[in-house]
């Protein structure tokens, strides 16, 4: 098991490997026009900003979309990483939230097989927590508040026979079994990215706005790119999806005609942290477990060989959102908690790896940061040129939070949905589509072992680990990254483990990627697994054979 240092940092900083310098490629390479116009900007490479920007797109629209940083940089790939509804919502009445996340669940399994799947998890029940009959009716409304395809019901269990009580300590004898989903966050925001471009939209990463300024007609912003160039866009709306600098884009940025700031809302800025362990179960479920502070954590099977445990809520108050990092009582908490239930006692020294990241709540005042609703919320600004801007929302109702800002960016310009109508419930994500390599979709988690098999028996070559990662990573996309490859050998020399040329000037050509960071921890999760050495190695290739033109 191979340790990484500096576990205190976050995903979404970039900070918890070392750091690479970043390549600086012309910024108006990137641009067909360096004074261009669309029909709207928006700023945030999130999984927000680029849901939005493939349903615009995907409806019409001219669409411009800037990100200060790689594409899920930030919140959007520190995530639990769970398509679910929240169970645990219910016990704040969150019913419609709840519901809308159930059903986007379906949705979104059905979507990209490659990166999302079913899967089961397991609450061992302990009485002083909360009663039995308490945990049926949540389970129950679970089961029914939404139809449910994809995904089985829930039952009660005897973790004395089951796999799941293994590794639980003697005294659990009894839970509950439910479904849900998990998803490679970093992963659906590309995929996103990637659908929003292949429909016209133009994905600018590593570029600043740094003044937008609002006309009765339009607005005209300001971009830098990564070499400090500057760039004018026009256009006519702007979306403001900027997560956890949403309502300083609107206070720092964003100027009204008159020259005012044009925030109104205030976000509740709350840190999520995890940590990743060694493996502590063999089984493929996922652990819920209740704490005594009414707060709930996961245990997840993760990377194969690891544990990933989370979340934590911290309230941030007046800290750098892109510089959140783990505390040592937020290990030691999940690390108490988590040993409450296992056999096995965890401590900080079995921590592999940490990553904290920043909800973006809209401020309701209330005084638990755990109560905060996670509904979103859009809000529509047409004093002047059009201005949407999206508070709050969860990974799993992206599609749903994107539809809705579509629907209304459209009412905002002047056409109503039914004149550019909604499209993204039922339509695949990039690589999503596996009929070709396996006839008709059946079941997500059935359809994506089918199309591993099919992998392995078109590249007969490729190792079966190899092409299990591959098949993870690009779903049908696979044979665009392969190509006309015959051998290993076609695929280029091997940079660090498994980890090939080949596959680095795809990420660079097609998926935005610029820094070790953006391949070993956004792209994939390889960096988990290599030594710092193997990193480095990575990193200077990068650095290397850095593009002028990427994602052209």
């Amino acid at each position: 098991m191979k340790k990484l240092e500096n576990t205190m940092a976050a995903v979404g900083d970039e900070s918890h490997v070392p750091t690479d310098p970043i390549p600086v490629s012309d910024f108006s390479s990137q641009a067909t026009d360096p004074a261009s116009d669309c029909d709207v900007l928006i700023v945030g490479g999130g999984i927000n900003g680029c849901g939005i920007a493939r349903d615009l797109a995907g409806r019409g629209w001219r669409v411009v979309l800037c990100e200060k940083d790689d594409l899920a940089s930030h919140t959007s790939s520190s995530s639990t990483k769970l398509i679910h509804g929240g169970l645990r919502y219910l016990e704040y009445y969150e019913f419609s939230l709840v519901r809308k996340a159930l059903q986007e669940r379906e949705v979104l399994l059905k979507s990209a097989p490659h990166i999302m799947w079913p899967l089961r998890f397991v609450m061992p029940h302990d009485p002083s927590m909360r009663p039995a009959w308490m945990i049926r009716i949540g389970l129950f409304m679970y089961d029914h508040l939404a139809r449910r395809e994809v995904l089985p019901g829930s039952r009660s269990v005897d973790l004395r026979q089951h796999a799941a009580g293994k590794p639980l300590k003697n005294q659990y004898k009894r839970g509950f079994i439910y479904s849900d989903g998990w998803v490679d966050d970093a992963r659906l925001v590309v995929l996103n990215a990637l659908d929003a471009q292949s429909r016209g939209a133009e994905i600018l990463t590593r570029t600043r706005c740094i003044h937008a300024q609002r006309g009765t007609d339009g607005w005209v912003a300001t971009l830098e790119g990564p070499d400090g160039a500057h760039r004018t866009v026009r256009a006519r709306a702007v979306v403001n999806a900027a997560g956890p600098w949403a309502e300083s884009f609107l206070r720092g940025v964003a100027q009204s005609s008159k020259g005012e700031a044009l925030a109104t809302k205030s976000l509740r800025l709350v840190k999520g942290s995890h940590i990743v362990v060694p493996r502590l179960f063999e089984h493929d479920h996922a652990y819920i477990f209740q704490n005594p502070d009414k707060r709930i954590i996961f245990a997840i099977p993760y990377q194969d060989e690891f544990t990933l445990i989370g979340t934590t809520d911290i309230e941030l108050n007046g800290d750098d959102p892109g510089a959140a990092r783990i505390a040592q009582e937020e290990i030691d908490y999940l690390c108490t908690q988590a040993s409450r239930y296992f056999e096995k006692a965890i401590v900080p020294a079995d921590v592999v790896w940490t990553y904290s990241g920043v909800r973006p709540l809209l401020d309701d005042a209330s005084g638990d940061p755990s109560a905060v609703t996670r509904d979103y919320m859009l809000e529509s600004n047409t004093t002047a040129a059009p201005l949407l801007s999206v508070w709050g929302g969860k990974i799993t109702t992206f599609r749903k939070l994107a539809e809705d800002a579509a629907d209304e960016v459209g009412k905002m310009l002047g056409q109503s949905s039914a004149q550019r109508p909604a499209w993204t419930d039922g339509a695949f994500l990039a690589g999503g589509d596996l009929s070709a390599w396996i006839g008709a979709p059946k079941r997500p988690d059935d359809d994506f072992e089918r199309f591993v098999a099919a992998v392995r028996e078109k590249y007969t070559w490729l190792a079966a680990k190899l092409a299990r990662r591959l098949a993870r990573g690009y779903g049908a996309r696979v044979a665009q990254l392969l190509g006309d490859a015959q051998s290993m050998a076609d695929m280029g020399a091997e940079v660090a483990p498994g980890l090939h040329e080949r596959e680095l000037r795809f990420l660079q050509d097609h998926e935005w990627a610029v820094t070790a960071q953006d391949v070993l921890w956004r792209r994939s999760k390889l960096g988990l697994h290599y030594t710092p050495q193997e990193r480095e190695q990575v990193a200077t290739w990068l650095q290397a054979h850095a593009k002028q033109n990427r994602n052209t």
